[in-house]
Parts: C-alpha cells; sequence; structure tokens
C-alpha cells in the first residue's frame, strides 16, 4: 500500500506542478494598471525620441572668396575636383559656399564678413587681395590660400615653414620669376627694346612684381612702359593705354583679376598684333603668344588637401606653405604665325608644349 500511496503522491504533486505553470499572472488592477499602462506608454515614446536627440554629423561648410564671376573657372573647378578625389561630395558630406567679386576688389572685405558671419570651417581664397581680405575679418577660421606672389611680405604667414597664423596655402613663387618671363620674351623677340607691362598696383605684390620687371629690363637694354589696371571697370582703359605706349611687345604681371579676364586681354594682343607673355598656361591656352609660370589650377587641387588636412584636426598655423616645383613654358604656334613671329628653335625646344 505504501507502494500505490508513494505513486498517488507523485502523482498529485505532478498535477499541481502542471497547475502552476498553467496558471496565468493576475491582470494589475487600479493604481497598478494605470501605472503599468503610463510606463508602457513612456517606453514606446522614449525610443523615437532618444534615436531623433542623436546629434545630426555635422557638414563641413567651405566658404570661396574669388574675384571671379563664376565657379566654372579653371582653378575653382580643379578645386572641386580635387576634392572630389579625397571623397568630398557637394551636398552630401560637405557644402561649398561662393563669394565672387565679378573683379571688384573693394567688395572682397564685405564679402569674406558674410562667409565669417555664416561661420565656415574653412575659407579658401582666391589671390593675394582675396586672403586679406579674408584674414582682416577673421582670426578664428583657418584660410587656405590658392595661390599667393609673396605671402610673407604681405603678412599672411610669419614664414613658409611655419605660417603662424590661421592662414597657409599655396604661393606662386611670381615675384623670382618676373624677371624671368622677360628674358623668354626678348629671346622670342630679339627686336623688342620697349615693353609694355600691364600690372594691378592694388595687387598685394604688385609692385614687387614691377620691380622685378624693370631689373632685369636695365639688364636687357629694354625700355618698359608701366600701365596700371585694378581692376575689370578701367580694364579696358589700360589696354587702349598700352596700345598708345605703341610698344614692342606686352607682358602681363601676375594678378587674379587679369587672370580672370585673360581672354580680353589676349583678344586685345591680337587684335593689335603686339606680341604677349603671359604669366599663366591658360593665357597662351585662349591664344595668348606665350605663358610662363606654374600651374595655378594644380596649386587649387592641392588647395583641396589643404582643406582635408584641417576639416580632421590640422591647424593652419603648423601646415607649411608649399611652394610650386614645376613651372610651364607654353608657346602657340598658332598665335606666332598670325602674328609673324618666328620663335627660335632653341625656345621652342624648352618649350613644355607646343600649341599648334
Amino acid at each position: 500500500m505504501d507502494g500505490v500511496r508513494l505513486r498517488g503522491e507523485d502523482r498529485r504533486r505532478a498535477d499541481e506542478g502542471d497547475l502552476t505553470s498553467r496558471v496565468e499572472p493576475s491582470p494589475p488592477s487600479g493604481m497598478d494598471r494605470r501605472r503599468f499602462l503610463l510606463t508602457s506608454l513612456a517606453g514606446a515614446l522614449a525610443a523615437p525620441l532618444a534615436a531623433r536627440a542623436q546629434p545630426a554629423r555635422k557638414v563641413p561648410r567651405i566658404g570661396i572668396l574669388t574675384l571671379a564671376s563664376s565657379a566654372s573657372t579653371p582653378i575653382l573647378q580643379a578645386f572641386r575636383d580635387g576634392l572630389r578625389e579625397l571623397g568630398y561630395v557637394e551636398s552630401q558630406n560637405m557644402a561649398l559656399e561662393f563669394r565672387f567679386a565679378h573683379g571688384r576688389p573693394d567688395t572682397l572685405v564685405s564679402l569674406a564678413v558674410e562667409l565669417v558671419r555664416q561661420d565656415m570651417d574653412v575659407i579658401v581664397a582666391d589671390g593675394g587681395q582675396a586672403a586679406l581680405a579674408a584674414k582682416s575679418v577673421t582670426q578664428r577660421i583657418p584660410i587656405v590660400m590658392g595661390a599667393v606672389g609673396d605671402p610673407v611680405k604681405v603678412g599672411l604667414v610669419t614664414s613658409l615653414a611655419r605660417p603662424g597664423t590661421n592662414v597657409t596655402g599655396l604661393t606662386l613663387l611670381s615675384v623670382e620669376l618676373s624677371s624671368k618671363r622677360l628674358e623668354l620674351l626678348r629671346e622670342a623677340i630679339p627686336y623688342a627694346s620697349r615693353v609694355a607691362v600691364l600690372w594691378n598696383p592694388g595687387n598685394p605684390a604688385g609692385k614687387d612684381y614691377l620691380e622685378q620687371t624693370k631689373g632685369a629690363a636695365r639688364v636687357l637694354g629694354v625700355e618698359i612702359a608701366a600701365v596700371e589696371a585694378r581692376g575689370t571697370s578701367d580694364l579696358d582703359a589700360a589696354l587702349e593705354a598700352v596700345a598708345a605706349a605703341r610698344p614692342s611687345a606686352l607682358i602681363s604681371l601676375a594678378d587674379a583679376t587679369l587672370w580672370n579676364h585673360r581672354r580680353r586681354v589676349v583678344d586685345f594682343a591680337l587684335r593689335k598684333r603686339i606680341p604677349a607673355l603671359f604669366p599663366e598656361r591658360e593665357f597662351a591656352d585662349d591664344g595668348g603668344l606665350m605663358a610662363y609660370g606654374p600651374n595655378v589650377p594644380a596649386n587649387f587641387r592641392r588647395a583641396a588637401v589643404y582643406v582635408d588636412k584641417i576639416l580632421k584636426g590640422a591647424k593652419p598655423a603648423d601646415l607649411p606653405v608649399e611652394e610650386p616645383t614645376k613651372f610651364e613654358l607654353v608657346i602657340n604656334l598658332k598665335t606666332a604665325k598670325a602674328l609673324g613671329v618666328t620663335i627660335p628653335p632653341s625656345l621652342l625646344a624648352r618649350a613644355d608644349q607646343v600649341i599648334e
């Protein structure tokens, strides 16, 4: 009987266990029920709110200050290409804010103020005038120079190796090249005894460019007729002054305004049949006789690397200013033929490119 009784207890316990496993928890009542519902609702609302509360990743904003009138210029396109090569896609992970001075240097400071008020992460300056304008209104926002003649002399940086300010970037070394350009022009045009020099006195390095050219002229026995072109509004008058000087040849000194209006200068020289040498290859591409100097679009493509480093935490004061290492001699033989000029074979042999 004991064996039977033990089996019966086991059965009872098993049944009790089964019943216990099937018992549902009793629903909360009264205050407990209200507390349960409020807690559940709060949890449901908190999840999406918490997701929305996560800070969105900031898209870097890059300001571009230029004397140009359009973003389609070769140098600005080169800068955008440089950014794209580094993984920056406009309207996706970076934004560009352009400020165009339309050839009016007097508007650069007010345009720079606009970029500062919009709190750019970096400002890219097209030329010395733009860089000085930007530096005059902010010592906080990093400034990257795309192409400046002598940033130390004009006070943009303390030294090329250690800028020591909120400015860094690239220089053109155009001051040192001014005398070389006159030598090349005289080699191409041996009879050039009187040379008109088109320059911008508003350019921070303009006087240095002119003095270098005058120094070379004294050595070569060349008379210089310096003609000022301060901006877009007086460019036509300046070109007419060049024609009135009746020069044997023309040199255009490095300047952002003249570069942006190079086609007007080139067309004038062709129309007046004046052989001309320019500081950048784009002049020769557009019909100028000769050009000698660094590749400016390459400078601006490289400027994108500076922007990238700064956006990743580098300080402009610690980023050395780069100097160009390659200089291009471009000769437009098509223009030479139109002008009746014979370029010496020795000069053609040294050219990096001959346009035919």
